[in-house]
């Protein structure tokens, strides 16, 4: 028996169909790590149904790195850590499969499937030590550019999403049946054996419009040993269409193609994740970087005090042989030489756990990264203040950080999910009429029972006698054609579940926009505070100046007292303290002014543009800006 009928033009349009339904809606835009299918044999038929392979991940650091150590020293600009965060950080790494996850999820909501949770959380940046460390109070943003947690909207209520990828099942039945009969006048044996061949295959599609159609075809032969059966063997077989519409609930694609444009929004909701992700790690690897910048020049102010204190004393040894001073005055001195030996050691302490933090910002393996185990970070960059600040007035930033903060962009994208959601629960409030239609087209054939012998007056229609051909004939021919038309009305009495979802998600998209006008609020007051701690910060770096200059004067004119005896070993050393604390202080307030323009740059949204970072290069983590070291390399300070 032929269970498919074997005609060239059917078998062509057969492997068109599937090649049809085979192939992928459309291409896999990646810019990371989802590969292809590899080709196999019969690929339009497999492609559907293979693995799409993501890479491990990569934990190689790139090539900039090691090209900026000399001699066992890291050699680092600005720029430099900017570029190297972008292409080693993992915080960033990680962040970067969210836009790709995302558009998965697209492909999903293509074909009606459930959106999935769409975005990773921010991590926070690293921060710098705190031993005796740069104090960086007043800088941080409440809700600015700081840590968020993942967002987007994954809404499943609502009218139900048609699933459109099409459905083709396939499936043959093979039996052997026997049947005990008692009535031996009717079916002339004590059993009726039976074997019997069914092939069944079906297509079916949903649309986003609401309809859906199916389409099935089936036959069946059997054979029996009974005489009272007409035809035997007996071959039935159907062909049925099936067209159906939704009226109310879940009609039109508007409703319908919901999730897609849902999938859409989360997609760039995730890419203003990683651009805030880029701006909160590069704002943290740059407070590092100035904060290093600081700590090694702490450390050289704090030596040369060392210095100084040892000089005092050496010279104080040589008064006292001379005669020209008392014992105590050598004491005194001797005294200050441990309190400066312990500022270095603090001062030096806090470069290497700087250093150490640094390290670990900018390599994917962080310190067992054996090239940077040893090697010594040299800052290429001081910290510049500059005279005047020349910054953009009040009104002029706000609006700038209205427009540029990424935050306030992702609350506007989930409020417009929220729409599409309640669209759905919309729809869901209808009754659920639904209009249909069925054709059939029914044939039978076979041959007359050899075992109904001797009995003309008892055979069948001689039009019923043929192959699996003529079945198929019938069929094509809608010799036997059935109609069905109607349709079907769901009226739920009291739907207290669709007015509750409805409402709960207008309740949840008013919170979004009240969280939208608390944001908008916040970056008024993000915005002001920044700029006050730069005025502030300025101003600081102002008065350290001074104080330190008043402090090196007064230096000088007690150690020009001493040496006309007009002045004490202990006000001279009252004066180098005095020193050592104004460079700590001027120290610390340069640093402040960088921690300080750095949060306002967070604040307005302006980061990358003030740290030239195209969010291209923050995406793929390929730089295209060298590194140009200079010709002439500092030493290890």
């Amino acid at each position: 028996m032929t269970l498919f009928p074997r005609s060239p033009f059917r078998v062509r349009y057969l492997a068109w169909l599937l090649a049809w339904w085979a192939w992928p809606a459309s291409a896999q835009p990646s810019n990371i790590a989802i590969l292809p299918p590899h080709p196999r044999p019969l690929g339009f038929l497999t492609r559907p149904y293979q693995q799409r392979a993501v890479p491990a991940v990569n934990l190689t650091n790139s090539g900039r790195l090691s090209g900026l150590i000399r001699s066992g020293s890291l050699y680092l600009s600005a720029r430099d850590v900017v570029a190297l965060a972008l292409e080693n950080n993992i915080d960033i790494e990680i962040q970067r499969y969210g836009p790709l996850m995302a558009r998965q999820d697209i492909e999903r909501a293509r074909v009606g499937g459930a959106l999935r949770a769409p975005s990773t959380a921010i991590a926070p940046g690293p921060q710098s030590v705190s031993l005796a460390g740069i104090n960086v109070s007043g800088t941080s943003l409440a809700s600015g550019a700081g840590v968020g947690s993942g967002g987007g909207i994954t809404g499943q209520i609502g009218a139900q999403i048609p699933q459109t990828d099409p459905i083709v099942n396939v499936s043959a039945n093979f039996g052997h049946l026997t049947s005990p009969q008692s009535n031996l006048v009717l079916y002339q044996s004590n059993s009726v054996v039976e074997d019997y061949q069914s092939f069944n295959a079906g297509y079916s599609q949903q649309f986003m419009g609401g309809g859906a159609f199916s389409l099935n075809y089936g036959s069946t032969r059997a054979t029996a040993n009974t005489p009272t059966i007409l035809l035997n063997p007996l071959t039935q077989g159907s062909l049925n269409l099936n067209i159906s519409q939704n009226l109310l609930q879940g009609f039109g694609a508007s409703v319908n193609n919901r999730y897609i444009r849902i999938a859409r929004n989360n997609s760039r909701y995730s890419e203003l994740q990683l651009k805030q992700q880029v701006t909160t790690t590069v704002s943290a690897v740059l407070n590092l970087y100035w904060d290093l910048v600081a700590f090694n020049e702490d450390a050289r102010l704090k030596r040369l005090a060392l210095d100084a204190a040892r000089q005092l004393y050496e010279d104080n040894k040589k008064e006292l042989a001379a005669g020209a001073i008392a014992a105590i005055e050598v004491t005194r001195a001797q005294a200050e030489i441990p309190a400066r030996s312990e500022d270095v050691l603090i001062a030096e302490t806090n470069l290497l756990q700087q250093e150490i933090v640094l390290k670990n910002a900018l390599s994917r393996r962080g310190m067992e990264d054996p090239a940077l185990e040893d090697a010594h970070i040299v800052t290429l960059d001081p910290i510049q203040v500059p005279e005047q600040e020349g910054l953009a007035p009040l009104k002029d930033l706000v609006k700038q950080a209205l427009d540029e903060r990424p935050d306030l962009e992702q609350n506007r994208i989930n409020i417009q999910s929220q729409l599409l959601v309640l669209s759905g629960d919309r729809s869901a409030l209808k009754p659920s009429l639904q209009a249909f239609a069925s054709f059939t087209n029914a044939a039978l054939v076979g041959a007359p029972n050899p075992l109904n012998v001797g009995n003309p007056d008892n055979l069948p229609d001689p039009y019923y006698y043929g192959a699996y051909g003529s079945l198929l004939a019938q069929i094509f021919r809608r010799n036997f054609p059935n109609y069905t038309a109607g349709f079907s009305l769901t009226v739920p009495l009291r739907n207290r579940a669709a007015q509750a979802d409805f409402a709960t998600d207008q309740l949840q998209m008013r919170q979004q926009e009240l969280q939208l006008e608390k944001s908008v609020a916040q970056v008024s007051v993000d915005v002001r505070n920044a700029l006050i701690g730069v005025e502030q910060a300025h101003s600081r770096y102002e008065t350290a100046l001074e104080t330190l200059k008043l402090a090196r004067e007064t230096l000088e004119a007690e150690k020009k007292k001493y040496e006309f005896g007009k002045s004490t070993n202990a006000l001279v050393i009252q004066a180098q303290r005095d020193v050592v604390a104004a460079e700590s202080e001027q120290v610390q307030s340069m640093a402040n002014y960088t921690h300080a323009r750095i949060a306002l740059d967070q604040a307005v949204g302006m980061t990358l543009e003030r740290s030239d970072i195209s969010m291209a290069e923050a995406a793929s983590g390929q730089v295209e800006r060298r590194s140009i070291l200079p010709a002439t390399l500092p030493g290890k300070k």
